[in-house]
C-alpha cells in the first residue's frame, strides 16, 4: 500500500469529509494502519480544528495508532512459558 493519495482527494478544491475518512481507515489491519494514519493525517491538517472530518480524522488518527501495536493474531500471544 502506498501513502500517496488519490488524486480527486488531493485536488486544492476537494475538502475531505468525516465519511472520505471513515473510507480510508474502515478496511485497516495492523499492518497497514500507520500508513493510513499518515495518509489522514495529510488530509486534515490544513482544516481547522472543529471541522467534522478534521474532528473524525483525530479520532481515527489515535484508533490507528493502538492498532499498529497489535499483531493482529485474533488469539493473543499465547501462553507464556515459565522456565525452571
Amino acid at each position: 500500500m502506498s501513502e500517496a493519495e488519490r488524486a480527486d482527494r488531493r485536488h486544492p478544491d476537494h475538502r475531505p469529509t468525516a465519511e472520505d475518512i471513515r473510507a480510508l481507515a474502515g478496511p485497516s489491519t495492523p499492518h497497514f494502519a500507520l500508513q493510513i494514519r499518515n495518509r489522514i493525517a495529510t488530509l486534515v491538517e490544513r482544516l481547522p480544528a472543529d471541522d467534522p472530518a478534521r474532528v473524525e480524522g483525530e479520532r481515527q488518527i489515535a484508533r490507528l495508532n493502538e492498532l499498529a501495536r497489535h499483531t493482529g493474531d485474533p488469539r493473543g500471544p499465547g501462553p507464556s512459558r515459565q522456565r525452571d
